[in-house]
């Protein structure tokens, strides 16, 4: 199952992969009460995977990293979906994280944490994700770590990876705080908080910043200052904040019926990663972020939006100031 990347393939690399199965309510979710399930939906999923499956849907060649056997059920679900896929030696079974959605589009999610891994494992993938990042146009990093891992795993995979492929990074909690800490020793070139996960780096509160894109911005652009190229900051409905060497916008969708979120930021990352390998301007980027990230939040499950689902026109950007 696995594969050597083409010229320009997207790699991405998911730690701690999920199977996401998804239980859609026909009503408001009754703690403590008897739910029925309207219907369910179930997918290999992570991060990294959603980005590479959004990839393939754009005709975007991709390379999916992740530990798992070769023959395990998942990666023969990641294959049918047109995935190549370069699995790591995995230190157990995938976990299973449980998504309920209610007909307003507010979405519980309970994740697992995933089987414990050791050095071995982590070296593994590790080891991969270097060979396989040549010639890549972008190598993401993407989503929590397994139990096991140190919060330092992709902070000490980036020197491994100057100088080879541009490097982007989606993840939070100690895993963030770790990137952000090792930032004078070596940035990737896009890092892609939420608002909340901003102010956990740079301070404030997460409530503030998504109602206040001008604040994303200078909080972003302490990142830009420090070595980050590109800073993508997803606020939910309010859209997105990007932030770089040339300046700053920020860009909101049309008035969108939400279904589900899950998946919408891996969406509005790939969107911004598409526009870079078209070689589009910054703000042209972040509108495709936004467009992404729109559609996925208008379908049901783990949604990853087509070309097709995507609609650019209907995206306000706008610049702003940094200082």
């Amino acid at each position: 199952m696995s594969a050597s990347p083409r010229p320009g393939v997207l790699v991405t690399v998911t730690a701690n992969p999920s199977i996401d199965r998804t239980l859609v309510l026909p009503g408001v979710l009754d703690r403590g009460g008897v739910q029925r399930v309207e219907h369910t939906i179930s997918q290999a999923g992570g991060k990294g995977v959603n980005i590479s499956r959004a990839a393939v849907a754009a005709g975007v060649p991709t390379l999916a990293v992740l530990p798992a056997r070769a023959d395990d059920p998942f990666v023969e679900d990641v294959a049918r979906a047109g995935i190549p896929c370069h699995p790591c030696r995995p230190a157990g079974s995938i976990r299973v994280n449980l998504t309920l959605t209610e007909p307003d589009g507010t979405t519980t999610k309970i994740n697992s944490a995933g089987a414990e891994t050791g050095p071995e494992q982590l070296a593994d993938l590790a080891d991969a994700v270097v060979r396989e990042a040549h010639g890549a146009s972008w190598v993401v990093l993407a989503g929590s770590l397994p139990p096991g891992a140190p919060s330092s795993f992709y902070a000490d995979l980036l020197p491994r990876l100057h100088g080879v492929a541009p490097v982007a990074v989606d993840t939070s909690d100690a895993p963030l705080s770790a990137l952000v800490a090792g930032l004078d020793r070596c940035a990737p070139q896009l890092v892609k908080p939420n608002a909340e996960e901003l102010a956990s780096i740079t301070g404030g509160d997460g409530e503030a910043l998504e109602a206040d894109p001008a604040l994303v911005a200078r909080h972003a652009a302490e990142l830009v200052d420090r070595g980050v190229d590109h800073v993508l900051v997803t606020l939910g409905a309010a859209g997105a904040v990007l932030a770089d060497r040339t300046g700053a916008w920020h860009a909101v969708p049309a008035p969108t019926t939400v279904l589900s979120t899950v998946g919408a930021g891996d969406s509005s990352l790939f969107g911004f990663l598409l526009g870079s390998v078209r070689g589009v301007e910054p703000a042209e980027c972040l509108a495709l972020a936004v467009a992404y990230g729109s559609a996925a939040a208008a379908l049901p499950g783990t949604g990853i939006p087509t070309p097709a689902d995507v609609d650019t026109s209907r995206v306000e950007v706008r610049a702003l100031s940094t200082t």
